[in-house]
């Protein structure tokens, strides 16, 4: 029986190979004809885009001499490639397999673990992201009071080190509540109870960031105080993670009392409560929860819907991700959500481009297509925030042209080759 099943096990491993990175740009190329959405909430239309050694050499509209090697796209779309944030990919295969589950450790001061070393690059899932436009993600760690420290990738490399693009960017830190839910099986109801903990868990956050902030690793080791000290000197963030509007509050006031220099903040429809002291704090928001039902019986069924907008329209700096590694790949469709609830689909857009991209701390090199910045890009035969038009034709990360396919278009050819006669 062992055997049988190890060998089960090869087989289908063999099946879910990961496609072949592909090698670095070795030509120039140049598209002509697109609708260029570049990011920052700005379109070109009818223009040309060219890219050599991996950066854009130029945008916009030129009258200038075709070369034979030049496409034409007639009118097809070029973006920005789509941005990821807090997401546990790579670090999370099968949730139901435990030994494919390495997002989390035990404990509640993980503040050294390091996500990019877990970062899986053969995983099945990435495929299915970039099928749709992702092709950047942040690999973040989960649970504990202070979970570890994340990083961002792009989804076409042999392994973790060909994948960073910005290793340990910031510390994310579950900020605990006063009050939390509890199951009461006798109504089948979540009920609000105290948190019997809740000064013993600040007393974990708040000892690691101050001790911290006098920490002298010329002098000792602490891996821990190590991971936590470059926040006040701005070079690593902060992602704080509450869904509670009192928490909100909280921990953006401590963090910024302490000289913490780049805050930013997880959550979805407890900002609506405080959008005024965001504005003014000047902290930028990822909200995951856009699909996500009401977390209360007397908020409106289209909480997570407008969140985002409503974030959007105060004036602070906000981008989406999306929750758990199976919806990840819908992110681009999340984003189309917004436009139906009515912001600007250029706006929209622009959430999981060039703000995800300036929140991440990477925005110098991605996010917008602009000349200098990196080729990496999506084309699509229409609108990439809709099912009907996110219909890839090629993808670069960083002017590499990479393989589209992976295990789900594989067995979608072997079977339409089966029935298809």
């Amino acid at each position: 029986m062992r055997i049988f099943l190890l060998l089960m096990t090869i087989s289908s491993s063999v099946l879910a190979l990961a496609p072949t990175p592909a090698g670095k740009q070795t030509q120039s190329i140049v598209y002509h004809n697109a609708n260029i959405h570049i990011g920052n909430g700005e379109v070109l239309e009818n223009a040309t885009i060219a890219f050599d050694n991996g950066k854009i050499s130029r945008v916009g509209h030129f009258k200038m001499a075709w070369q034979k090697s030049d496409i034409d796209l007639k009118g097809k779309h070029v973006y920005p490639g789509f941005i990821l944030p807090n997401s546990s990919l790579g670090l999370t295969e099968v949730g139901s397999i435990k030994a494919t589950v390495d997002v989390r450790e035990t404990g509640q001061n993980n503040a050294n673990v390091r996500a990019i070393v877990a970062y899986n690059t053969d995983s099945e899932l990435p495929p299915t992201l970039k099928f749709n436009g992702i092709l950047l993600a942040q690999t973040t760690p989960q649970g504990g009071l202070v979970s570890g420290l994340s990083s961002i990738v792009q989804l076409d490399a042999w392994n973790w080190q060909d994948a960073a693009i910005k290793t340990d960017d910031g510390i994310h830190v579950n900020w605990p509540s006063s009050m939390h839910g509890k199951f009461d099986f006798s109504t089948f109801t979540f009920k609000m109870v105290k948190n019997k903990n809740y000064k013993k868990q600040l007393e974990v956050i708040k000892s690691l960031f101050e001790d911290a902030k006098n920490f002298d690793d010329n002098k000792q080791v602490n891996l821990k105080l190590a991971a936590a000290k470059p926040v006040f000197n701005g070079s690593r963030k902060v992602y704080i993670h509450t869904n509670n509007s009192k928490s909100i509050i909280e921990s953006i006031n401590y963090f910024q009392s302490i000289g913490v220099k780049g805050l930013v903040l997880v959550s979805g429809p407890a900002t609506e409560p405080v959008i005024g002291f965001i504005k003014k704090s000047e902290v930028p928001v990822i909200v995951g929860s856009v699909h996500a039902l009401p977390s209360q019986e007397d908020r409106s069924v289209d909480d997570g819907f407008t969140t985002a907008i409503k974030l959007h329209k105060a004036g602070i700096l906000v981008t989406i991700g999306y929750p758990g590694n199976m919806g990840s790949r819908n992110l681009a469709f999340t984003a189309g959500t917004l436009v139906a609830y009515g912001m600007q689909k250029e706006q929209a857009l622009k959430l999981i481009t060039g703000n995800a991209a300036e929140i991440l701390g990477i925005d110098d090199n991605y996010g917008t297509l602009e000349t200098g910045k990196s080729a990496t890009l999506i084309i699509t035969e229409g609108d990439a925030l809709d099912m009907r038009g996110n219909i890839l034709d090629a993808a670069y990360i960083d002017g590499r042209k990479i393989n589209l396919n992976g295990r789900q278009q594989e067995l979608n050819n072997r079977f339409l080759k089966k029935y298809d006669k």
